[in-house]
């Protein structure tokens, strides 16, 4: 066989991290506003995106396919997924262990370079630590040595190549576009292929100005255009016949058609396109026309019998090179009107901190290291695993003395400066459209932790400097302005200490139960002293907690007082702790006038106390913020759901009547109706009691009776997972026949109600149940077993429920 096929799919979702915090969501790309209200709704809700852009099912089913195609997945998407998504996490690991079963010995995943940066605009030591993250946290992750890694945006220069080689990595994969001649090894005629000229289906040697090499690969354009933006992805046979078309007849070598699109264009991007691939992959295996390969085992046994020169400083994703991370070239994500001036400022924004940042980083590690840039390298170790004696082990191997508590903050928060001054050139940031956008203010938040730290290690203010550049930005958005304003509006705002680290536990201790010891993202809290006084609604609250940061280790007493009035009014005083007296003191002198029910008093003597070092709700990180609403609302909205069931039931008689006539409900009603029915249902799923399927029925008769609406997107959220649930069960104790039917009539009633479900897991599970099951069972009833016929006849009901051909 001759002819070898090769799918890669390329996975980077960009993150939504708290800089401080160390919490990463993952969000949706460009997320679509025009004008100030819009943005700020962005930012309201934009966290809320990781449970709708993160499909894990349809990754595992790409998943499945792993073994067979190429794949990269960034490294903060694989952190996230290894916390939140474990199923999807571990399943992507056994697949790069099949893949070396499939294609000898050589995996399917590819290393990437570590935080998605744009390589040529990249300083030499930034490239370098780049390559070394990426390929030491690919090794973590996979137990392997990478062959090959991912350009982020396939950007590419010389020095990329050099760097790549340097350190190991056999090949790269890049647009065709970005071929500038080629030859074969040995000739010497070159022959110009700018224009997209080239021939893809082989192998090419890039010859380097060191001396050293790297093979390149370079991807059909055409058929990966119309895949991530045609039609062609939606019919497995057709994605097959356009990759067997680039084949002739009469040809003798072995050639590769290779594609390379985003990850996401299967399932994510175009809704159930990981179907098509994998019938792609049958329809080629089943028929012979073809052999899967990745790209590892094509190089062993087919080697570049071509070199390559490539055009420098080009990318897949800008037309002009790589100028759409640092000018306003045109490319952009299609808003009218909006320009993109504040891509160059804010590059050289950030290309003045780092070198500022740099001249910080080798003075204050002198003493400490002869190479600091070495210990940077080395600092993804650290990045990788932040357990206490890991971390002890590492400064005991790369620093030559003996350290006190504070040094090891010091250094720490030296490594981590570091580390975000890498992070703030991830190449989303100027990707799109407006400086303001989530994308762009993340990088922007990363360059904000690096200037705090800066100024805690050394006490030098950068960020008046850093603002002066950001004013050179313009926005498209009026009531932005600029650069500075996004600071000042979305960054600054977000910016964490850990003063306000205490003002979050003691205002959440309101509301929460804490352990004397718990974790609070990347920080531990322990308690040592709380003391709660109540006076019917109102709440005061006093204490001393230690805080410890578990990046830097930085540690200290915080002294709280809370002083709570029953609703969304809180008023909290945060400081380092002095000692027992001046605690006893403050206690004494906020409790009196609290007893007294004298609240301006209570409120005067917190600033007193605290030096005015103020907080409120406002102060709360953002998901407990919410959570902290949520609680203040329950009651509030208890008593209007008696109130709307009330009106519901008052009225239901005639509300049955109108509906039964055809009759449009009145608004008032109709909102009683659905507010009550939607609670009634989500309450039901939601049980951990059965469910009461009759009143489901009645629930779904009464919806289409009265022309209302069920919340279909929310409901079948919970419903899709309590079948996924129901399924598992049954997957645990697949004999259970009693199970079976329980499932199998739950199932058939949330299947009819008018709800967005996605079987998609259930699917999976169902298929691997009948894989392993189905054929025996059919063994048992011929041979009259009945028990054998029953458990048959409810898996039937339950697959087509279920709609899973059996």
């Amino acid at each position: 066989m001759n002819r070898y096929i090769c799918i890669h799919g390329h996975f980077y979702q960009p993150p939504r991290e708290n800089p401080w915090l160390e919490e990463i969501e993952l969000q949706d790309s460009a997320y679509p506003f025009s004008n100030w209200n819009e943005r700020i709704n962005a930012e309201c809700y934009a966290p809320n995106t990781a449970s709708r852009i993160f499909d894990e099912e349809r990754i595992i089913q790409i998943v499945n396919n792993y073994s067979k195609i190429s794949f990269n997945f960034g490294p903060t998407l694989l952190s996230w997924m290894e916390k939140k998504a474990p199923k999807v996490y571990h399943a992507i690991l056994e697949a790069d262990r099949d893949s070396r079963r499939n294609f000898s010995g050589h995996g399917s995943a590819l290393a990437q370079v570590y935080n998605h940066i744009i390589m040529p605009l990249a300083s030499e030591r930034d490239k370098d630590t780049q390559v070394i993250w990426g390929i030491k946290d690919f090794e973590h992750r996979f137990n392997r040595k990478p062959e090959g890694m991912w350009l982020a945006e396939t950007a590419v220069d010389i020095p990329t190549l050099e760097t790549l080689a340097r350190h190991g990595i056999k090949f790269t994969i890049l647009a065709p576009r970005q071929a500038r001649r080629v030859r074969r090894i040995g000739d010497g005629d070159w022959h110009d292929v700018s224009g997209e000229k080239l021939d893809t289906r082989r192998a090419y040697l890039c010859q380097l100005p060191s001396g050293a090499s790297i093979t390149l690969f370079f991807y059909d354009g055409m058929i990966s255009q119309d895949l991530a933006f045609g039609g062609l992805v939606y019919n497995g046979e057709n994605i097959a016949r356009r990759l067997l078309a680039v084949f002739n007849d009469n040809e003798s070598e072995a050639f590769l058609a290779n594609i390379a699109t985003d990850g996401e264009t299967y399932g994510h991007h175009h809704r159930h396109a990981d179907r098509s691939l994998s019938y792609c992959l049958y329809y080629v295996e089943k028929n012979n026309l073809a052999k899967p390969t990745v790209y590892g085992e094509f190089l062993e046994r087919h080697p570049p019998t071509y070199e390559v020169e490539i055009i420098e400083n080009t990318s897949w994703s800008c037309f002009h090179g790589i100028e759409r991370w640092q000018k306003d070239c045109g490319c952009n994500s299609g808003r009218q009107g909006w320009k993109q001036a504040w891509r160059e400022p804010l590059r050289n924004a950030l290309d003045w901190l780092r070198d500022e940042l740099a001249k910080i980083f080798e003075k204050e590690l002198k003493g400490y290291t002869e190479d600091a840039w070495a210990l940077r390298n080395a600092y993804i170790d650290i990045i990788l695993n932040r357990k206490e004696d890991h971390l002890e082990r590492f400064l005991s191997e790369n620093i030559k003395k003996k350290l006190t508590r504070q040094e090891k903050t010091k250094i720490l928060r030296l490594l981590e400066m570091q580390r975000h001054s890498l992070l703030m050139y991830t190449s989303c940031g100027w990707f799109f459209d407006e400086i303001s956008g989530i994308e762009t203010v993340q990088i922007i938040q990363y360059a904000a932790r690096a200037i705090q730290i800066a100024y805690e290690v050394c006490g030098k203010q950068l960020e008046e400097i850093f603002l002066e550049y950001l004013q050179e930005a313009p926005s498209n958005i009026p009531e932005i302005e600029n650069g500075a304003k996004v600071y000042e509006y979305f960054v600054r705002p977000a910016v964490v200490d850990l003063l306000r680290v205490g003002a979050h536990y003691a205002i959440s201790s309101l509301f929460e139960d804490y352990p004397m010891q718990t974790d609070m993202y990347s920080y531990t809290a322990v308690s040592d002293i709380h003391i709660l006084k109540e006076a019917g609604l109102r709440k005061l609250a006093f204490g001393r907690v230690r805080l410890k940061s578990n990046i830097t280790l930085d540690e200290r007493a915080i002294t709280y007082a809370v002083f709570h009035l029953g609703d969304h009014n809180l008023y909290a005083g945060i400081r380092e702790f002095i000692d027992d007296e001046t605690f006893d003191k403050m206690q004494q002198t906020i409790t009196e006038p609290f007893e007294r029910s004298d609240v301006p008093q209570v409120i005067q003597s917190i600033s007193e106390q605290f030096d005015n070092n103020n907080y409120s709700l406002w102060h709360l990180f953002r998901d407990e913020n919410r959570k902290v609403f949520n609680h203040i609302l329950e009651s509030t909205l208890e008593e209007m759901e008696v109130y709307f069931r009330q009106i519901y039931e008052n009225q239901y008689p005639i509300m049955t009547a109108m509906g039964n006539m055809r009759s449009a409900l009145p608004k008032p009603l109709k909102t009683a109706a659905e507010f009550t029915l939607n609670n009634e249902v989500r309450r039901i799923i939601d049980s951990d009691e059965d469910m009461d399927l009759n009143r489901l029925e009645r629930i779904t008769d009464e919806v289409k009776r009265l022309s209302i609406e069920l919340d279909k997107l929310q409901l079948g959220l919970v419903a899709t997972q309590k079948i996924s649930d129901l399924v598992n069960q049954f997957k645990i104790d697949p004999e259970n026949i009693e199970l079976l039917g329980s499932v199998e009539e739950a199932v058939s009633v949330l299947s009819r109600m008018p709800l967005e479900l996605d079987f998609w897991n259930s699917q999976n599970e169902m298929f691997w149940i009948a894989k392993t099951y189905y054929d025996n069972k059919h063994v048992d009833a011929d041979s009259g077993d009945s028990d054998a016929k029953a458990w048959l006849d409810l898996f039937d009901k339950l697959a087509d429920s279920l709609k899973v051909k059996v």
